[in-house]
């Protein structure tokens, strides 16, 4: 198993599932209306703080309520799919199954972005890691020990990116104007989380590679 792989899909997974409570919460308090159509504005007018505010999600359900629930259930067992089970024969797959059930009920639609590659990364955790293994060992090395840094990275701008886009609120930035806001949302989401989970998965690549590398070597002794 590809243990540095498996922590970093985990993590993703973790903050998939906190993004994905946010909006179930949210369609929650808008009690048992019905949602209108397949596109839906996870926050309501009662509850919308700033103009982009809206967390837009696709549902195949028919009312916020039943929508809101399901979302939530589904991102709890997202979270503990991806920290207990994701390294299991059939945890790629399942953890892939949790993530498009959750888009198809209200989870939100900005995931995509994220739950295809960590599930494309994750489908490798208990397979060889060949290629990694013929790039030079100063590279990994040098690679090697920022996967935790870089993982944590990227969840921090991701949590901070959600909470930009729920409040509208950036403490350190004295600007009234939305569209400045919403770059500086995106920024945090993609550029800070999924850059740097991409740069953790490139490094925990690197890791194992060398973990791998280090028991073959004790087993030709």
């Amino acid at each position: 198993m590809n243990k540095a792989i498996t922590k970093i899909i985990s993590i993703i997974g973790l903050a998939l599932a906190i993004a994905g409570l946010v909006h179930g919460t949210f369609e929650i308090l808008q009690g048992n209306a019905p949602t209108g159509g397949l596109i839906i504005q996870a926050i309501g007018d009662a509850q919308q703080q700033w103009v982009y505010g809206t967390e837009e999600a696709f549902t195949i359900l028919p009312t916020f309520l039943s929508a809101g629930i399901l979302t939530n259930l589904i991102s709890i067992m997202l979270g503990i799919w991806s920290f207990r089970y994701l390294s299991h024969k059939h945890g790629a797959s399942i953890f892939l199954g949790l993530c498009i059930l959750l888009f198809l009920v209200g989870g939100g639609i900005a995931q995509l972005v994220f739950f295809l590659p960590a599930w494309g990364i994750a489908t490798r955790i208990n397979k060889p890691i060949k290629r990694w293994e013929k790039l030079p060992e100063k590279m990994r090395r040098g690679l090697a020990p920022y996967w935790p840094v870089l993982v944590g990275i990227g969840l921090v701008s991701f949590l901070i990116g959600l909470f930009i886009s729920i409040t509208g609120s950036v403490p350190w930035v004295n600007s009234a104007d939305p569209q400045v806001i919403l770059n500086i949302c995106w920024t945090f989401i993609f550029g800070g989380g999924w850059g740097f989970f991409a740069l953790a998965v490139l490094s925990g690549f690197a890791a194992d590679s060398l973990v791998k590398q280090q028991e073959e070597y004790y087993d030709t002794i």
